[in-house]
């Protein structure tokens, strides 16, 4: 792949730099503090010191889409059924995942879902429910955006439930994916993590370019603030909800190009398929992707 590895916590040529001071951040500012700037890519240790090139990447998207429609076929004729969720930070690339994975599939048979906060009808049901009502039929495909993970993560950092509510839902989560699992839906729990500074830089790129500004919320910028606090229930997350049944699997994805490839392909390595390239599908890069303490706990200064 190009892009030049480093170690775990090795630092590159412009990470002498002096850091950036996090409290000092003003998102309204137009211009990108070059602390920020100079750290992005490799800030949360991230193994690679540049971004996939654009050619290598598109060539390995095609052919990973071009298997995605061999799976949805095999989907369509054995009438199984898949959900696939995408957790992370705001700005951690959930949406492009997802838009990756949904480019060429039929859609009649493949949807995403993406949430709105609750009404009061759903805040009055059981937690679960309203998620129970978009789940695959046979034959069919459903990628969340975000998910019933909601509750360990923003609800919880921004007080919206309360701690009895969290540890329910903490102890009833693996409970729920089970019964899913049991009754025959294919469960990929897939967590995308970022450093501190890309998650900067991104939530700045939303304010100030007018494309990308209705991607940018007061949740947003309240989370700017709270990235310990995220750090902690990532964490708990991790470790109440990991399981055999359903394991979650992580993806780095400072650089958004080699984690959509990564997420694309964890999913195709899910089955076994008619006429499956393995060639095509490639192997994982196992210092972007991975499933354990190496990518569920990273010590304070590396945060992701």
């Amino acid at each position: 792949m190009s892009g030049g590895k480093k170690s775990r916590h090795g630092r590159g040529e412009k990470e002498s730099s002096k850091p950036f001071n996090f409290s000092d951040f003003d998102v309204t500012v137009r211009e990108l503090p070059a602390g920020i700037e100079d750290h992005a890519l490799w800030s949360g240790g991230y193994p690679y010191d540049k971004r996939l090139k654009r050619s290598t990447y598109e060539t390995q998207l095609r052919q990973l889409q071009i298997e995605l429609l061999k799976l949805q076929s095999h989907i369509r004729q054995s009438k199984q059924r898949i959900v696939v969720l995408f957790e992370g930070r705001d700005s951690a690339g959930k949406g492009g995942c997802i838009q990756r994975f949904m480019q060429h599939l039929n859609p009649r048979h493949a949807r995403a879902v993406a949430l709105s906060k609750p009404t009061d009808a759903e805040r009055g049901q059981w937690y679960f429910q309203r998620y129970v009502a978009h789940m695959p039929t046979s034959g069919n495909m459903v990628l969340f955006d975000r998910s019933w993970y909601n509750r360990a993560g923003v609800e919880r950092v921004m007080g919206f439930c309360d701690d009895e509510q969290l540890a329910d839902f903490l102890r009833e989560a693996p409970q729920f994916e089970a019964l899913l699992t049991r009754d025959g839906i294919h469960l990929f729990k897939i967590f995308l993590t970022i450093g501190r500074e890309m998650q900067l830089k991104r939530l700045h790129e939303r304010q100030h370019d007018p494309l990308k500004r209705w991607k940018l919320t007061g949740t947003d910028l309240a989370a700017i603030d709270k990235w310990d606090a995220y750090t902690e229930a990532k964490h708990d997350l991790f470790r109440f909800t990991h399981t055999t049944e359903c394991p979650w699997t992580v993806v780095r994805s400072n650089d958004k190009r080699r984690a959509r490839l990564e997420a694309i392909r964890h999913v195709l390595k899910g089955f076994e398929y008619a006429g499956k390239d393995e060639d095509a599908i490639g192997d994982a890069d196992d210092q972007v992707i991975g499933s354990g303490p190496e990518f569920f706990y990273t010590p304070p200064e590396d945060e992701a």
